[in-house]
């Protein structure tokens, strides 16, 4: 049965007409600063939900496991529970590899993918304790190496598969761990690389945050969430 379960790669967002599950559960969104995380936050509270949001700018860096662990003791400290985690912290370099500096590209690396699963690792034992979700975050160039973002691109990749193989080891705990793959967003850090865009190609950050808590509240787990520009979420 497992294995059919994670055989699936991508699906569409589900549809959840009644969001009222958030009300009075604990969220913890790290990167939440701007873009995406800061749109979760967000509508997360406007649902009811105690939200929790971290990121490099108010001293937590997913990067150093050690952060990430300290910031959700200091929840669990302060509401006795975590119901849910997200990850949306990111970060985009530009350049051929043979161009770049390695350290530039070690701390890219360090970020999308050694910042998910230090947030991974370090939700464990909260969202076993109360049987919750964890989402983290994907790239629509994880199924393919792009030239000039390779790093990023790979990155993502790994994420999926780390993703897919926590959901699975997770399954008898009642943990879901789900990643949302949006097309491409209207973010601080898509603008600080591609420049203005006509806003009409770019999915609404908000549109990202809706699908991300949605997932969060659905039975789903070990899957790529697509969320895609001009679909109703859930629409089949």
């Amino acid at each position: 049965m497992a294995d059919k379960l994670f055989q699936i790669r991508s699906i569409r967002a589900p549809l959840e007409e009644n969001l009222k599950g958030f009300e009075g559960k604990v969220l913890v969104c790290f990167g939440a600063g701007k873009g995406i995380g800061r749109e979760v936050v967000q509508r997360a509270e406007g649902l009811g939900a105690r939200v929790y949001g971290t990121s490099l700018s108010t001293g937590t860096d997913v990067c150093d496991y050690k952060s990430v662990r300290g910031f959700l003791e200091g929840v669990l400290l302060q509401e006795g529970r975590i119901d849910f985690v997200v990850n949306t912290a990111g970060l985009l370099g530009m350049g051929k590899v043979a161009d770049r500096e390695i350290e530039t590209m070690r701390r890219e690396i360090e970020v999308n993918y050694l910042g998910a699963l230090n947030v991974l690792k370090a939700s464990v034992a909260p969202l076993r304790a109360s049987r919750g979700s964890l989402v983290l975050f994907t790239s629509s160039s994880y199924t393919r190496g792009r030239a000039l973002y390779s790093v990023y691109s790979s990155c993502k990749a790994a994420v999926v598969n780390l993703m897919q193989g926590a959901a699975e080891e997770l399954l008898g705990d009642g943990v879901r761990v789900n990643v949302i793959n949006p097309e491409r967003t209207a973010t601080p850090m898509r603008r600080e690389n591609f420049g203005l865009e006509d806003p009409r190609t770019l999915l609404d950050p908000r549109e990202v945050a809706e699908a991300t808590l949605q997932t969060l509240l659905s039975p789903l787990t070990g899957q790529v969430v697509d969320v895609k520009r001009g679909e109703r979420v859930g629409e089949p």
